[in-house]
């Protein structure tokens, strides 16, 4: 639509596929489902593209290429769950400092939610309101989590996130939640499982098709432990408070899978081995 040639197999639908640049066009895209990577993509092609290109989603999904994209100069228009650049836009060099990455520091607050008498600290982790739906989630279910130091750095919110353990309650996780939290839905279950009470996780279809199908993944690896978890089709129910045994799990390959197995391995009652952890090293 915006005037690459991209051929494949299948019309161009399946890898592996050849992209012909040439002259781009901008587009109005309106994305089936809340997609930063989708965002993302239509929104670099647009830097090069003459006119307006704009990007509408369904919910909120990351900003981190709009904000990166303004703090290097390019003029980016947010309305609402609209974003719009102009091009062709000439970015300038800066200085940019990463924040550490809070999908990864999500496995640690978890645990340390869980975990008697633990109390962690994490510095310098990114805080953007579209990456943060599990302290919320966590909130909700009565963890004791706090948010201080909070400051922009190269456009991203930045701060330190202090938890200490508590005793969980199960909680409903759907509707704008769900692509906030999407990556962390996998640690979370691990909480519902020693949680009081019933957890539901819905809309969030999305974790059929991530590196492996989560729901199932979840709900067959975690059932080996003692955990019972219903799949549904946008998600899952987790009964809460039952024992959770150790034993031998796999991650499928999933790297989001293998931490959260890993998570609840301190937790279960028995030593926990998660076989084909190897793909951890990419997360």
């Amino acid at each position: 639509r915006m005037g690459a040639r991209v051929s494949g197999r299948q019309g161009g639908r399946l890898a592996p596929l050849a992209i012909d640049g040439g002259r781009l066009g901008g587009i109005d895209y309106a994305t089936p489902v809340a997609s930063a990577q989708v965002k993302s993509a239509v929104l670099l092609a647009g830097l090069f593209a003459e006119g307006a290109t704009s990007v509408r989603e369904p919910a909120q999904s990351r900003d981190h290429t709009e904000r990166m994209l303004g703090a290097f100069g390019a003029a980016v228009e947010r309305d609402g769950l609209t974003t719009r650049l102009r091009g062709p836009a000439t970015l300038r060099a800066a200085r940019v400092r990463v924040p550490d990455d809070f999908s990864s520091a999500a496995y640690f607050i978890v645990a340390a939610s869980l975990v008697p008498g633990s109390e962690v600290e994490i510095r310098d982790v990114g805080l953007n309101s579209t990456r943060t739906g599990l302290l919320d989630i966590l909130k909700m279910m009565g963890a004791r989590v706090e948010v201080g130091d909070l400051r922009e750095e190269s456009g991203e919110p930045v701060g330190t996130v202090a938890v200490r353990a508590s005793r969980l309650h199960g909680t409903v996780i759907g509707g704008d939640l769900v692509p906030r939290a999407i990556d962390e839905l996998p640690v979370l279950a691990v909480a519902a499982c020693f949680a009081e009470g019933e957890t539901v996780i819905r809309d969030a279809a999305e974790l059929r098709v991530k590196e492996s199908d989560r729901v199932e993944a979840l709900a067959r690896e975690l059932g080996r432990l003692g955990a019972r978890i219903e799949p549904r089709p946008d998600g899952m129910v987790i009964a809460g408070g039952r024992p959770v045994q150790g034993g031998r799990v796999t991650s499928g390959g999933d790297h989001r899978i293998a931490m959260s197995l890993a998570v609840a391995g301190l937790c279960a009652a028995g030593s926990d081995t998660v076989e084909d952890p190897d793909n951890i090293e990419t997360s």
